[in-house]
């Protein structure tokens, strides 16, 4: 039975990186549940080195930094008509200094970092608006929180959360001739290629996993099923919003556990 009733949707999914993408794990579930699923990566060494493992799924290139790039994308998803969803799974961050206090992040960085991970989804999400079905659904992968200062995460907190914001600013703009919907799957932390190149962010991982509920870290398998629900007519009420998936993190910083380790005497 097609309970989220994506069987023949088309989806396009953009960010897949490799098989530890959160992109490559919605596509993996969109496909089981009979999904058609449209790829855009963001170069020809990544179409090539992909290409293989997504078929049949077609793949396109774009450069979300380049606007001509974004506009050809755009036409050339016409042929998709109508596009029942996207998927944005894009984010960048230049950590190549190594971590700073945040007040010495560099402007370049900041704005290019905005550019890639924020602004690409007004872009994108303009650039398809012809080609939407009229109950389109748009999904993003933000994080559970843009308002806990975790240093090893840079300056990219206050970037998703332009993001967050710009979730509901598009929901309200579609809103006036479509009933498309734009919504954000807030992720704790993950298990990824890119946040693997986080310079400190194996020691917060492992703290997030021992506050959570469960002591287990969330899985991206478990954000991306959120991501599905986002996408399917099952989640039609919901809109301009952001699902917090941490296994219950974000509110369990006083655990027992936790709060006996940091008590406990030192040798």
């Amino acid at each position: 039975m097609d309970f989220l009733g994506l069987a023949g949707k088309r989806i396009v999914v953009t960010g897949v990186a490799n098989k530890k993408s959160v992109a490559w794990h919605i596509h993996k579930q969109l496909r089981e549940c009979g999904a058609e699923v449209i790829h855009v990566v963001r170069s020809t060494a990544r179409k090539e080195q992909l290409e293989s493992a997504l078929a049949p799924s077609p793949v396109y290139v774009c450069d979300v930094e380049d606007p001509k790039q974004v506009e050809q994308l755009g036409a050339a998803l016409g042929a998709h008509a109508p596009i029942d969803g996207l998927v944005h799974s894009i984010a960048f961050a230049n950590y190549s200094r190594g971590l700073r206090p945040f007040d010495e992040t560099e402007r370049a960085d900041f704005l290019q970092a905005v550019d890639i991970s924020c602004y690409s989804l007004i872009a994108l999400a303009r650039t398809l608006r012809p080609h939407f079905a009229h109950d389109a659904s748009i999904v993003t992968i933000s994080i559970s929180s843009t308002t806990i200062a975790a240093e090893s995460y840079g300056y990219m907190a206050p970037i998703k959360a332009a993001l967050d914001s710009a979730v509901v600013f598009l929901a309200k703009s579609f809103s006036a001739t479509s009933a498309v919907r734009v919504n954000a799957v807030k992720a704790g932390p993950l298990k990824t290629s890119a946040s693997a190149g986080i310079p400190g962010y194996l020691d917060n991982y492992l703290y997030a996993e021992g506050a959570t509920l469960r002591h287990a870290a969330v899985k991206t398998e478990e954000v991306a099923s959120t991501a599905l629900f986002l996408l399917s007519p099952r989640s039609s009420g919901i809109n301009g919003q952001g699902l917090v998936v941490d296994a219950g993190m974000g509110f369990n910083f006083f655990d027992a556990e936790i709060v006996r380790r940091f008590n406990r005497p030192q040798p």
